[in-house]
């Protein structure tokens, strides 16, 4: 088992979505196909509700499967191990070399990523090429479009 790197918030919110899963939406699910069972007629086949209800029972056991591996492998970084170094649970601010905007970022793990909130993984091309390193450094970032350079201008 290879361990996934989640900050607190993050481990939190997958727990609270799975058993969200398994408490409620299982349920509401199972409802759903015994009243398309129970009104479909004959043929189950040609029941556009129950192979609605199907499909999203099995979307539904996949997500609550991922989200138990997740939990059960998950390695809980609740505050940066060393000051002033990026690392997972660290707020970064940079700058790309020859842009005036500095930009702030919180790096997390993979699962609890979201670009709109300014959470990056520490996977993504900013995160890898900032992790490890410092305030006052310059980084080369190595993304789909080519290669940039960004100064770390804090770490938190």
């Amino acid at each position: 088992m290879t361990n996934t790197i989640l900050t607190r918030e993050g481990y939190e919110k997958l727990v609270s979505e799975l058993e969200y899963l398994r408490n409620n939406r299982r349920a509401e699910v199972s409802e759903r196909l015994r009243s398309a069972i129970d009104g479909g007629g004959d043929d189950l086949l040609e029941n556009a509700e129950y192979e609605a209800a199907k499909n999203e029972q099995s979307f539904i056991e996949g997500r609550i499967n991922d989200l138990e591996y997740l939990v059960a492998v998950a390695k809980i970084v609740d505050t940066p191990e060393h000051l002033g170094v990026a690392e997972v649970g660290s707020k970064i601010q940079i700058q790309e070399e020859g842009v005036d905007e500095v930009e702030t970022y919180y790096i997390v793990g993979g699962p609890e990523a979201d670009p709109s909130a300014n959470k990056i993984s520490n996977e993504s091309p900013i995160g890898k090429a900032v992790i490890g390193h410092s305030k006052g450094d310059i980084v080369q970032v190595s993304a789909p479009i080519g290669s940039y350079n960004v100064k770390i201008i804090d770490v938190e």
